[in-house]
């Protein structure tokens, strides 16, 4: 990471995974625009991580680091020399697209660990550095956790069952480590977006995508730079504002 440990103390610290594309990156560029260093994280796409620290560095430090979030091992290594911590964004996710007797178990675990075994093993580092509070001189009011989740996981889709399951799971768990953390002040909170324009609309094709389109009310497709404003507008909260699942579906459920 460029700068040094006393840099980093000058701005707030956040830690997104899955920022190599979609959501996570246009959550990435706004929280750069806010001022936040940052550590991105993705499983794969290390050139396109790569790129996106290149092209937002300068005025924040990034650092880009290839972290496998279903590997706690790994997670470790990503907290490693860390002495502060104000956001984190769980936002690295895994999909299947498929009848569920057709899974394998492999595919099952994937799923499972990748959207809230993940999430899991994030906050577990990331809670003791939250509990010291914000850095000095940060400017940040309380340490925040953020995960992004789906609307799936509160309705259920079909052939989406593994992915639904673990999403409601990650809605659950943010709502009991919202109480967990409510004494110490750090809020927990969860955005459920329903079908945003990414990469993860490829499994469809054109007639499919329209078929989703017209269920929604407002009539097209969440943009992953929607979230992001969503993320940011979390970031303006009271404390006091923790445990929600905060549904952004265009009117769908």
């Amino acid at each position: 990471m460029n700068g040094t440990g006393n840099d980093l103390k000058a701005k707030p610290l956040a830690i997104v995974t899955g920022a190599s594309r979609g959501i996570g990156e246009a959550i990435a560029r706004a929280l750069a625009d806010r001022g936040y260093d940052l550590i991105l994280t993705c499983r794969n796409n290390t050139e396109r991580l790569a790129a996106l620290k290149s092209e937002l560095e300068g005025s924040v430090s990034v650092r880009a680091i290839q972290c496998d979030v279903s590997d706690p091992a790994a997670v470790s290594s990503l907290f490693c020399g860390l002495t502060h911590l104000e956001l984190l964004v769980n936002n690295a996710g895994a999909a299947y697209y498929g009848l569920l007797q057709e899974m394998t178990v492999e595919e099952w675990r994937n799923i499972i660990d990748t959207d809230l075994s993940g999430p899991f093993y994030m906050c577990r580092q990331a809670i003791p550095l939250m509990l010291k509070g914000p850095a000095e001189g940060t400017g940040t009011g309380c340490c925040r956790i953020i995960n992004i989740s789906s609307v799936w996981g509160s309705t259920g889709a079909a052939c989406e069952a593994a992915y639904s399951a673990a999403k409601g799971g990650l809605n659950a768990l943010t709502k009991a480590l919202g109480r967990e953390l409510a004494p110490s002040g750090i809020p927990v909170n969860a955005l459920a977006p329903g079908v945003v324009d990414t990469d993860m609309l490829s499994v469809f094709n054109e007639e499919e995508k329209e078929a989703i389109r017209q269920d929604i009310p407002a009539d097209r497709f969440l943009s992953a730079s929607e979230t992001a404003g969503a993320v940011l507008a979390l970031l303006d909260m009271p404390a006091y504002f923790t445990g929600q699942i905060i549904t952004l579906d265009g009117g769908y459920t």
